[in-house]
């Protein structure tokens, strides 16, 4: 046997190996893709009630609504600010009839600061005016760690910002963010919005998909 048949045949033979090992990562990555569609998958199923709806979110609309919407936000997310009007539009259409209840995500730089913020506005009865302004300001502070637009923004509603600032990371607000965040972690929250109405999830994000599921759902309970 020639020598330059040998390094052919050991070169062959690599071959044969690193395909197969090619093979068998491709294998896997499917797994894992697997896996990770049935995790999304049971994310995505009814949950429920007593994980999505904590005492100490942020709501809006009568405790006893016959629907409760449950909205996992970002502050700093675009999509969420696109959103509001119309999710406020709905509880104003359905005043006794619909409660939003909102969860914290953090999932950009400066969100956990501005939902301090929304936190400490809470405590000072201005939630909803600071969370407008917040948002009506988002573009200004979205790419800004220090968020400061965000601060001008909440001040011009009403907050005062000097005693915010001194309860922005008191245990109470540190609570509030880790449940909700351990909360978004557990029902395999990835994106924001996230809603829920009673406990079904919106499948399809957009105003329109958003208002059919609610008008189904008081429909369904005046049955």
């Amino acid at each position: 046997m020639s020598r330059r048949f040998v390094v052919l045949e050991i070169v062959f033979v690599a071959l044969i190996a690193i395909a197969a090992a090619v093979l068998y990562f491709d294998r896997q990555v499917s797994e894992e893709e697997a896996s990770t569609v049935s995790t999304v998958s049971t994310a995505s199923a009814t949950e429920d009630p007593a994980t999505l709806v904590r005492f100490h979110s942020p709501t809006f609309g009568p405790s006893n609504a016959s629907v409760t919407i449950v909205e996992f936000f970002d502050p700093s997310c675009e999509s969420c600010r696109a959103m509001y009007p119309f999710v406020k539009k709905i509880l104003e259409e359905n005043p006794n009839d619909v409660r939003l209840v909102m969860r914290y995500v953090l999932f950009h730089k400066g969100s956990e600061e501005v939902a301090r913020l929304l936190e400490t506005s809470r405590k000072q009865n201005l939630f909803p005016q600071v969370l407008e302004a917040v948002l009506a300001a988002q573009p200004e502070w979205h790419d800004d760690p220090q968020v400061l637009k965000a601060w001008d923004a909440a001040a011009s509603a009403g907050l005062d910002v000097e005693k915010a600032r001194a309860e922005m990371n008191s245990p109470n607000i540190n609570a509030v963010l880790k449940r909700d965040m351990d909360d978004a972690k557990k029902i395999g929250i990835r994106g924001t919005p996230t809603f829920y109405v009673n406990a079904q999830p919106l499948v399809e994000l957009g105003p329109e998909p958003l208002r059919n599921l609610v008008l189904s759902e008081i429909k369904r309970a005046g049955n």
